[in-house]
């Protein structure tokens, strides 16, 4: 199924067992219903603020954003929700070298590898048939059947490459 945010669907059940058809805050609430978990409406206002994030989003920018809509919701918590999407499959934890953990939605996702400035630290989201098919085509030839993987290129965007350059300008 496709993902938008409005109507944003689980295609198929989650590592957690979420339902198929289900929005990623329903599909939470029932893994926290079968986990005997308490429901709360701050788990439900740090999932929806996830979601609507639009992903490669930290901890911090998640309480800054809830705190906004509840002053009360505290880093643990949004710790903790985190880490129950993760669980459930709906969000990836991602690491690209700064030493933050950042989230992206895992549900209704196709793969997809990332450019992360290290000047700016923006991240670009990226797909490519050819680069697929090539890692595919190298697996195999070396008998390796691939599980997962990830591609991560690092370097300057062009705004931070511009920026450089006129810096360096008399």
């Amino acid at each position: 199924m496709n993902a938008d945010q409005d109507g944003m669907r689980i295609g198929s059940k989650g590592r957690g067992g979420a339902a198929v058809g289900a929005t990623p805050v329903a599909a939470l609430g029932a893994y926290i219903e079968e986990r005997g978990l308490k429901h709360s409406r701050q788990r439900e206002l740090i999932a929806q603020a996830f979601f609507e994030s639009g992903g490669h989003v930290t901890v911090e920018q998640l309480v800054e954003r809830c705190r906004r809509a509840d002053p009360r919701v505290s880093v643990a918590t949004v710790y903790r929700t985190m880490k129950l999407l993760a669980e459930c499959g709906l969000a990836s934890a991602r690491q690209f070298g700064d030493g933050q953990t950042r989230y992206e939605p895992a549900a209704g996702r196709a793969h997809h590898d990332h450019l992360i400035c290290t000047v700016c630290g923006d991240i670009v989201e990226f797909a490519n048939d050819r680069i697929e098919a090539l890692q595919e085509s190298i697996a195999r030839r070396h008998g390796f059947e691939v599980e997962s993987h990830r591609l991560e290129l690092y370097g300057r965007c062009a705004r931070c490459r511009t920026a450089r350059a006129e810096e360096a300008r008399p």
